[in-house]
């Protein structure tokens, strides 16, 4: 079957695919447009299912906060740079923030089941790219009382959105500047929580007995081990919990510190809630 160029160029404005695939897939659909759009569909899912082994550690983080109680944050990943740099692939991540913001969902898993379509853009966008593109994280945050400040470290490869509680209104403008120092602290220090009482069991307890396997290779009495690891865990916290981490400006000061020094100054009793910081990357994607 003859298939034409304008036919060809139609199928390419529909779905963005490359001229020959555009070709092969009109002419086994036998002219048929909304058939040959299935076709270069299924090649998104052969593509994926085909490269679901690589590894996807590029992409994109994007963060958007609304009306300063309302934030979301996505990470979308691929193989290569060049692809997290094309314009399709930022179009597309993008789409998956504005879904977020639309439809609240609790993962990616339940964002496709309020929106189908979703997993169509994604297969099409894999046709095109030939790459391997997951959504690995979507998340929804709130502040009833309180501010949202994100943070976006330039190349969009790390993001972060802090909350901040018992913040009065009034006094937002104020603390503005110290709450994204602080999101900035949660890019630079990777904190594993906000306070030291927040630090998985099962982390404390890996610590300790590293702490205590140091200890006895160098020739401590084991009667004394645990008080030793036990010890040490004060320096963990510092380097650990957002709270006791040295402030990155000024070293001889902590966050708890500075937000300690705004409540005294303010008559507030702001504190920080909670932070998300998605990385590129992470071997922990919640």
């Amino acid at each position: 079957m003859n298939i034409t160029a304008s036919q060809v160029n139609e199928l390419r404005n529909k779905t963005g695919a490359g001229m020959m695939d555009c070709k092969k897939a009109l002419t086994e659909a036998e002219g048929n447009i909304e058939k040959a759009i299935e076709i270069l569909r299924k090649k998104g899912a052969a593509v994926a299912a085909k490269r679901a082994d690589k590894a996807a550690n590029e992409g994109l983080v994007l963060t958007k906060i609304v009306g300063s109680d309302q934030g979301f944050i996505i990470e979308v990943n691929c193989e290569t740079d060049f692809v997290a740099k094309s314009d399709d692939f930022i179009k597309f991540a993008n789409k998956i923030l504005e879904a977020t913001e639309l439809l609240l969902p609790t993962s990616f898993e339940d964002l496709l089941a309020k929106d189908p379509s979703l997993q169509i853009s994604l297969d099409e966008l894999i046709g095109k790219v030939g790459e391997k593109i997951v959504v690995s994280r979507v998340a929804v945050v709130k502040a009833d009382n309180g501010i949202l400040v994100d943070y976006i470290h330039p190349g969009s490869k790390l993001g972060v959105i802090v909350r901040f509680d018992f913040l009065p209104k009034e006094k937002a403008e104020e603390f503005l500047p110290l709450a994204k120092d602080i999101a900035m602290q949660v890019a630079a220090m990777k904190p594993v929580s906000v306070y030291s009482n927040e630090v998985p069991k099962d982390v404390i307890e890996k610590e300790i007995d590293i702490y205590k396997e140091i200890a006895r290779k160098e020739g401590k009495p084991e009667n004394i081990l645990e008080k030793i690891a036990t010890g040490k865990l004060g320096k963990f916290y510092q380097e650990n919990c957002l709270a006791e981490q040295a402030y990155i400006k000024d070293n001889s000061k902590s966050i708890g510190n500075l937000i300690a020094e705004f409540n005294n100054k303010n008559g507030t009793e702001t504190k920080i809630n909670s932070f998300l910081r998605f990385h590129l990357g992470d071997e922990n994607k919640k």
